[in-house]
């Protein structure tokens, strides 16, 4: 059985659906902002900064957004465990992650 998915996006503008319309990026003053548009409404956009983008200066590319790590609050701190493993023998560095084998020992001795 053959399927076909249709997606049909609403204009952020004028609230229209259009399987056309697709979703346009830019940025001002640092804030970048994303809208769904059809054809006919990103072409005002475009007529709209055409003499903006025509007499500003490129400064280059907007980066990707950047991937937010979480630390864990959970478990023992790197440093309890560094101490912990020197006091017992263990070499281990002073940055870094701590290796597995020493993690497994200092919570079997806790």
């Amino acid at each position: 059985m053959a399927q076909k998915t249709i997606v049909i996006t609403t204009d952020d503008l004028t609230g229209e659906t259009s399987e056309e319309a697709q979703t346009h990026k830019f940025s001002l003053n640092g804030v970048a902002y994303e809208i769904d548009l059809t054809p006919e409404n990103y072409d005002k956009l475009d007529a709209a900064l055409r003499p903006f983008i025509e007499n500003g200066r490129k400064t280059g590319r907007v980066k990707a957004e950047a991937k937010v790590r979480s630390v864990s609050t959970k478990g023992p701190k790197a440093e309890d465990m560094r101490a912990w493993a020197r006091e017992n023998g263990f070499e281990v560095n002073d940055r870094g992650r701590v290796p597995a084998a020493i993690r497994e020992a200092f919570e079997a001795a806790r």
